[in-house]
């Protein structure tokens, strides 16, 4: 059974108090995740700190009317909780790895040996930040929410560039939280056979639906924005799992998981629980020796231990060698 990297994403929801995201870690072990992913910036790395209308948020979002520098400020994980953190993670049994905005982030994440790169999905469209993470030959994780097709093939040549093929799309909606009706599924599965790599989803609808879903269409990566309780606020607060929701999740994913199994065709039929129920070919009435086989005397029914109902027209018309009791199973030693 293939199991899916199911990776909480922690993000902004530690209302910066380093033992919230402590706790939070702990937290996300219990859910039955495999790994947390965290984000390496700072507000100075990842935009301007100008209050031309530029950098002022209007885009029909949860963040609208706040500026790109006030908005990270209030989101950014501090760089010196993260040896904290990925210590923590890894007590845990936890994969902890992170989306880093810029190769001074990159240079800071390999001093903690950083697992996977994730890179988000507002920059795909940075190529030499994409490039400069794949140089270190750990696998690389894409988001592909406002990405064209040109856009995700000029990522992957990114990485081949500096021979990084361990690359997984994953499919997104950057909305938060994001329609339903926008998700296309779809698309994940024809990432796979576009462009031959692994896929998963970055999801950022509110439930499990589509993260399920996701999984039964093949995803090898399902990543969920995760908080202990919403009440611990936020930027990223109203579209995130609490704990209770994480671990729904993660057990239905599993039990998908199971279902979906592996192509499974049985030859032995002994070995097929409810093989029993089927039909198969029993004398119908008491028979003498000599008697004729006809569609009266002879009958496909249940239970299945009788001579196999394909049998059927080759016995018609032919004589019994024997003695036959209503309800005996059909055998072809009964005919000459």
């Amino acid at each position: 059974m293939k199991k899916t990297l199911v990776v909480a994403e922690l993000s902004a929801n530690h209302g910066h108090k380093l033992e919230t995201a402590l706790d939070s870690i702990r937290a996300i072990k219990n859910t039955g995740a495999d790994a947390i992913k965290i984000q390496t910036y700072t507000a100075d790395t990842l935009t301007l700190n100008c209050r031309k209308p530029d950098f002022k948020i209007a885009s029909d979002t949860l963040w609208d009317e706040k500026y790109y520098y006030d908005l990270y400020e209030e989101a950014y994980t501090p760089w010196e909780w993260h040896d904290a953190i990925f210590k923590e993670a890894k007590k845990q049994g936890l994969i902890c790895f992170s989306t880093p905005f810029d190769n001074t982030a990159v240079d800071f994440l390999e001093l903690l040996d950083n697992p996977i790169y994730k890179i988000a999905s507002f920059e795909i469209t940075d190529v030499n930040l994409i490039r400069y993470a794949a140089s270190k030959g750990k696998p690389m994780v894409i988001s592909t929410g406002i990405a064209t097709i040109e856009d995700i093939e000029l990522a992957i040549k990114a990485c081949k560039e500096v021979g990084n093929d361990d690359i997984t799309l994953l499919r997104c909606v950057s909305a938060y939280p994001a329609p339903l009706e926008n998700v296309n599924l779809q698309t994940m599965v024809d990432m796979k056979e576009r462009f031959g790599v692994k896929v998963g989803l970055s999801d950022h609808t509110m439930g499990s639906d589509v993260a399920i879903a996701a999984v039964a269409l093949g995803a090898e990566m399902v990543e969920k924005h995760f908080i202990m309780d919403r009440n611990i606020g936020g930027p990223d607060a109203a579209f995130s799992m609490n704990t209770e929701e994480f671990f729904a999740m993660v057990t239905s994913i599993r039990n998908v998981e199971k279902a979906i199994g592996q192509v499974y065709y049985p030859s032995d039929i002994t070995t097929i629980k409810g093989r029993d129920f089927c039909r198969s070919l029993y004398i119908a009435e008491d028979m003498k020796a000599g008697d004729i086989l006809t569609e009266k005397n002879l009958h496909s029914v249940r239970p299945g231990y009788g001579l196999h109902p394909k049998y059927l027209n080759y016995c018609l018309g032919k004589k019994v060698n024997r003695d036959l009791k209503k309800g005996t199973r059909m055998s072809l030693d009964f005919i000459d």
